[in-house]
């Protein structure tokens, strides 16, 4: 992104949403501390708002000129939240109701990325209710190892990689304790990635390294070892290819505002799309934040980024 400077928008009364009651409630907090902080510090008059704990439809929001939706997770990332704001007239940060929820759903936005030839392990997807065997036959047909996932979530919450027949009961218990719909993912053994997507522009990229099995919520939030790099040794080619597959990721869905692309880079050097996250962290060790200040971005700047873009299409919306 060559463009480091904006204009600094007027000062704004924002309510930031935050909390929740995702999986994710810890982390959506944090995220809305941080963005709460910057904001004010930048001369905007901030209210941070927990929708578990205050009824959307009854708050005044007749003094709020924009929402930031901190919320990770069930509500604040499949398009609930947008949905309800919507409805109230209210205008906010990131995707819209329907690209929301087209990219919680691993499932859906792997359809998506198939249709538009964006590289993407492949996948079955299952249920809860069913029969144990059909699934057991599905993994055999696919091979292991394989990972298990919720179809629905994030943080990699109830993430497993499965290297046996014997492991999978125990990695669908996990699956299903936060989702009734799964997938079964074919295992890409290779590098992960990060390309952070702002307005239709790349920030820098980012390559993952992590001691755990694969980037999960210890790594993400708890484990200190985990790095992030901003140097390469890969042909320049290969980094254009990992770039290039995570903003076709981001066009096959349509997204707008901030947005994060998960990748893995196998060993053919074959970038592949895990997921796109439409709420990405915005806590101060978070991946985007990380991204933006290696271009030069500030946290304060890019969160108004966010807000100035909504800002930007609520006003050209008409008016009825």
């Amino acid at each position: 992104m060559t463009d480091s400077q904006t204009n600094p928008l007027p000062p704004l009364n924002i309510v930031v949403l935050a909390g929740g009651e995702s999986a994710e409630r810890e982390i959506s907090l944090q995220s809305g501390e941080t963005v709460s902080q910057v904001l004010s510090s930048r001369g905007h008059q901030v209210k941070t708002v927990d929708p578990s704990l205050v009824d959307l439809d009854e708050y005044d929001w007749s003094n709020c000129d924009v929402v930031f939706i901190a919320l990770h997770g069930t509500y604040g990332e499949d398009g609930t939240i947008q949905s309800t704001l919507d409805r109230l007239g209210v205008p906010y940060s990131g995707c819209d109701a329907a690209t929301s929820k087209l990219a919680f759903s691993k499932s859906a936005s792997k359809e998506r990325f198939i249709q538009h030839n964006v590289s993407t392990p492949s996948y079955v997807l299952i249920h809860e209710s069913d029969n144990a065997q059909r699934i057991e036959q599905h993994a055999r047909s696919m091979g292991y190892p394989l990972v298990v996932k919720p179809d629905a979530q994030g943080s990699s919450l109830g993430v497993s990689i499965v290297q046996t027949p014997e492991e999978l009961p125990q990695a669908l218990a996990r699956c299903f304790h936060y989702d009734s719909f799964g997938i079964l993912e074919s295992a890409i053994k290779g590098t992960e990635w990060t390309v952070s997507v702002v307005d239709g522009q790349t920030l820098p990229l980012i390559q993952i390294q992590t001691p755990h099995e694969f980037f999960d919520y210890e790594a993400k939030y708890h484990e200190d070892s985990t790095q992030y790099l901003f140097e390469f040794e890969l042909p320049t080619n290969v980094i254009q290819s990992i770039i290039k597959t995570g903003v076709n990721a981001c066009e096959a869905l349509g997204t707008t505002g901030i947005v994060r692309v998960d990748l893995l880079l196998d060993r053919f050097q074959q970038p592949w799309v895990l997921e796109v996250n439409t709420i990405p962290g915005f806590t101060d060790h978070s991946l985007v934040p990380k991204a933006a200040a290696k271009a030069g971005i500030d946290f304060g700047e890019l969160c108004e980024r966010a807000l100035a873009e909504c800002l930007t299409k609520a006003a050209q919306k008409p008016h009825n």
